[in-house]
């Protein structure tokens, strides 16, 4: 298997998601208000975060293919997240994309995107585990910590300028580093089981199948070729979270 293949495999069978190529040419400037520091970046306000990811995936969705009301793809996935646009608290905003990976990710906003390539290798239960699972990393502001750490690092202090506005636009400069380390990234093993546990409750709170969580992630296991024993200890395989999945089950 190639090496993009393989990363695209694993950024959602370790719960992340994973950035399309194209998104790379939009940078990120201007994150903070007048005044404030990347030292102070984990003081932004829930305001500024959300403007900060509602400009993300706008630019995103404007990236990419977005499965329309017409689209197959489009009807499938809001029949299967019917109900979901005002769930646990949280906005959520869940649409597809149309490319052959297979993919999922969510932001702290409550914007989740899934990949028509998952879509097209998952059963619509299967689909609904991945669609619980992103809403538990954004319920415990996974990628709110992600962005606050982002914003702090030596590779994003150029992105610093000084704003008028509230929350200051999205601009072209650094993106790449952020959204790496925001999106592309995986989440830690804590994160993930986080995750997977709040889809678990998410599947049995709506009468959906659990066992379900499990055969999803034994479908990631097979696409990725059981390589997920070999990733780092903080990031767990598909196999063993399936089985951990199938214990709570």
């Amino acid at each position: 298997m190639k090496r993009r293949q393989f990363l695209l495999l694993s950024a959602l069978a370790s719960g992340v998601s994973a950035v399309n190529p194209a998104w790379a040419q939009f940078n990120l400037g201007r994150m903070l208000d007048a005044g404030k520091t990347l030292v102070q970046a984990e003081t932004l306000s829930d305001a500024d975060l959300k403007a900060y990811f509602d400009q993300m995936a706008v630019r995103m969705d404007a990236e990419n293919r977005v499965a329309g009301p017409r689209d197959p793809y489009g009807q499938r996935l809001q029949k299967l997240a019917s109900g979901l646009e005002q769930y646990d608290g949280l906005k959520l905003d869940i649409k597809a994309y149309l490319t052959p990976e297979v993919n999922a990710f969510a932001m702290a906003n409550g914007t989740i995107r899934v990949y028509s390539g998952l879509m097209d290798r998952f059963s619509d239960d299967e689909v609904r585990y991945v669609i619980g699972h992103e809403i538990g990393h954004v319920q415990a502001g996974h990628t709110r910590s992600r962005i606050q750490a982002a914003l702090r690092t030596e590779a994003l202090k150029g992105a610093v300028a000084a704003s008028g506005d509230k929350a200051a636009a999205l601009a072209d400069s650094e993106l790449g580093a952020l959204f790496e380390q925001v999106i592309l990234a995986r989440h830690s093993q804590a994160n993930e089981n986080e995750a997977d546990d709040y889809a678990m409750r998410f599947m049995k709170a709506n009468g959906y199948p659990p066992a379900a969580c499990a055969s999803a992630l034994d479908k990631l296991d097979e696409l990725s070729g059981g390589a997920g024993a070999s990733w780092l200890s903080t990031h767990p395989s598909p196999r063993e979270r399936a089985t951990r999945m199938r214990a709570q089950a």
